[in-house]
């Protein structure tokens, strides 16, 4: 399996995106609108934050899930045991953000959701007759001032030799989403799996925009688009002594959209949550 960029500017690229992600579970998109000089702004001043002791101001909210979760508040993933390697901030427009950081961290959230919108409408539109009627509504709707959709900015700190043992960045998972919306990170690490349970590394090409599939999807559309199986792992060498930051935007519909016969987004929600123990 291999992971090609598809050009955002390409007559076809809508065509070649969606057999991408249908094949792969990733699509990778290249001259995409997505402004990279703010992203690696964001980089910088977050790498700034969670350096500081400013971020434990801002401690998660049990009841609204936003804010700051550190290392031992992070995720479990399914089906493991020990926590990943991670900290990280949850960004939704209505819930904290540090004063300095706000505006830059909002105009991203607003790009990104609206080329998120316009994927789904390319996804819809190479969905088979079968598969299309299996949505309860247009998938860009589903997503349609949803103020579920969620920006985390993700900080994988460095090695320092007293981690667990066999515990790693991030263990392999599904998102929980629709889409994930991911710029390349600024160091690399992250990888599908592939066939025999083998791991591909995603390009990680400063510029390149990584989406993936998550499991809303893969329940909307009857598992016609697999959700996908990926991870983080952990750097080894010299490269131990580096952070690494990540910016995915994870896609969500509002509560009420029925995703299927068993499921609405809330309660898929929900459940997966209970799942991770968060």
């Amino acid at each position: 399996m291999e992971l090609i960029a598809v050009d955002y500017q390409a007559p076809n690229a809508d065509k070649l995106f969606v057999e991408s992600l249908r094949t792969t579970g990733f699509g990778v998109l290249k001259n995409h609108p997505i402004d990279q000089q703010r992203v690696r702004s964001i980089y910088q001043n977050w790498q700034a934050f969670f350096n500081s002791s400013d971020k434990e101001n801002f401690a998660y909210s049990k009841e609204n899930h936003d804010g700051f979760f550190s290392t031992s508040v992070s995720e479990t993933a399914k089906g493991f045991k020990k926590k990943d390697i991670k900290e990280y901030y949850h960004y939704y427009p209505w819930g904290r953000c540090p004063e300095s950081l706000k505006q830059e961290i909002s105009d991203y959230y607003r790009d990104t959701n609206a080329l998120a919108s316009e994927l789904l409408t390319w996804v819809e539109k190479h969905s088979p007759a079968e598969v299309s009627a299996k949505y309860s509504q247009q998938l860009s709707s589903m997503v349609t001032n949803s103020e579920q959709t969620l920006l985390r900015i993700l900080h994988y700190p460095p090695l320092d030799g007293s981690e667990e043992p066999d515990a790693i960045r991030a263990a392999a998972h599904e998102d929980i989403n629709l889409l994930t919306i991911l710029p390349a990170a600024n160091e690399p690490g992250l990888q599908v799996k592939g066939v025999a349970d083998s791991w591909i590394d995603v390009p990680c090409d400063f510029g390149n925009l990584i989406v993936n599939i998550g499991d809303m999807l893969q329940e909307a559309s009857g598992g016609y688009f697999p959700s996908t199986t990926h991870r983080v792992i952990n750097p080894e060498g010299s490269d131990q002594t580096k952070s690494r930051i990540s910016l995915p935007l994870f896609l969500h519909p509002n509560p009420e959209v029925v995703l299927s016969e068993r499921h609405t987004a809330k309660s898929y929600l929900k459940e997966r949550l209970d799942e991770l123990g968060v």
